[in-house]
């Protein structure tokens, strides 16, 4: 026994279907926005070390931030948990940079003002390490994309195997590449012996 419905009948099951089609679509996807900007809130530290380390100015980094999370939105459908959080967001984060760092490069260099500029030294406050600290900053921002991305999460503490994951190069590649960003860094310190 078939269903024997009027057209105006099927008109309202489809109408009925779209909707409850929809209302699952728009429920899931406000699922996913939670799930997403709570990782996001959780990890931002990620994002704003990326940040710093690739942008010299409050502006660029602020763009950074914004384009990095927008690339994370965008690809978190298609996260499929097999890696850490923080994993993925490394490497999400490093690309965009890097993109970002080389678009950079293309454009004219405009010479921010920035506070510093503008800053009148008090005293001699700075300990040796906070020269040190400020030195170690200097060189690095003097690194290629690739080399600051390492230095990076070698700063964070990641193991070999994970900065290899992140950076998706080999883990041998890593120790060697690792051991000439030293040797780099202490040349462009002017610490080297």
């Amino acid at each position: 026994m078939g269903l024997n419905l009027p057209f105006a009948d099927l008109e309202l099951l489809f109408f009925i279907y779209s909707c409850n089609f929809w209302l699952v679509y728009l429920t899931n996807t406000l699922i996913l926005e939670q799930e997403f900007l709570q990782i996001i809130q959780k990890n931002q530290g990620i994002i704003h070390k990326v940040s710093n380390i690739y942008c010299d100015t409050d502006d660029d980094r602020r763009d950074l931030f914004q384009e990095i999370v927008a690339q994370l939105w965008k690809s978190y459908p298609n996260f499929r948990k097999e890696s850490k959080v923080s994993t993925w967001m490394y490497r999400v984060a490093l690309n965009t940079a890097i993109t970002s760092f080389k678009k950079s490069k293309r454009r004219p260099d405009h010479n921010h003002l920035t506070y510093e500029n503008f800053q009148i030294e008090d005293e001699k406050y700075d300990t040796e390490t906070e020269e040190n600290i400020k030195l170690l900053h200097k060189a690095i921002k003097q690194l290629s994309g690739i080399e600051k991305s390492i230095v990076l999460l070698f700063l964070e503490n990641k193991k070999y195997e994970e900065i290899a994951e992140i950076t998706g190069i080999t883990q041998n590649y890593v120790r060697v590449k690792m051991n000439r960003i030293k040797k780099k860094l202490k040349k462009l310190m002017g610490t080297e012996e």
